[in-house]
């Protein structure tokens, strides 16, 4: 299993696109290791792939300005009243494995597993150190919640590859879900996956996921 990257692009507002010659454009990018050296090397990363080419056409761009905010530090603290209902809305394409099978449906107690364990790898490999839970009892709990509503649909993407000519398939399902239960425990690690992504491919941005509902995190 190949460790997970320490970023994610965030890249929504250039969907369906097309940028014009001398047309600005920004994209986002989360990083989980904030090492000064990290940071410096992906910004000469960047600026390297865009002097040689972006995108299906290999448009040749100008980094002009890197905006770099304060590191977050998530708050993985429950909310103080509970929440017995949520909707979490995926806002790009998303993939969930169970076992080793891409699931149709994200049942609560899939998400929250996938989400718990890529929260607790990044944090191995670039933070303090794994989440300290017993994996298995809150696995239990988030199991017993009720998805009440399953509004998603399909989306077909793909990624050129500039190295070897293919096509991978990078879609998934978009849209919303409704969960009903004792939902508290689990709010910040739906909020955490907004940054971080869940499921399949998240470093080209896909998973990324909100919570919709008003009053849940003042």
């Amino acid at each position: 299993m190949n460790a997970p990257r320490p970023f994610v692009f965030r890249a929504r507002n250039l969907d369906g696109r097309t940028v014009s010659p001398g047309e600005a454009f920004h994209f986002g990018v989360n990083l989980f290791d904030v090492r000064g050296e990290t940071v410096d090397c992906f910004v000469r990363v960047i600026n390297e792939l865009a002097s040689q080419g972006l995108g299906p056409t290999r448009g040749r761009a100008e980094l002009e300005r890197v905006e770099r905010p304060e590191p977050l530090l998530l708050n993985m603290e429950p909310p103080p009243d509970p929440v017995g209902r949520m909707r979490v809305e995926f806002l790009t394409p998303t993939e969930l494995k169970s076992g080793d099978q891409i699931v149709e449906r994200p049942e609560f107690g899939i998400l929250f597993a996938r989400i718990r364990d890529r929260l607790s790898t990044l944090g191995a490999l670039y933070g303090d150190g794994p989440l300290g839970i017993d994996f298995r009892s809150i696995g239990d709990r988030a199991a017993q919640v009720r998805m009440s509503r399953c509004d998603i649909k399909p989306v077909s993407v793909t990624r050129h590859s500039a190295q070897t000519g293919q096509k991978h398939s990078i879609g998934g399902f978009v849209g919303s879900a409704e969960y009903e239960g004792e939902l508290t425990e689990f709010v910040p690690y739906i909020e955490a996956a907004g940054w971080t992504g869940v499921g399949r491919q998240t470093v080209w941005g896909k998973g990324e996921c909100a919570i919709v509902q008003d009053n849940i995190r003042q």
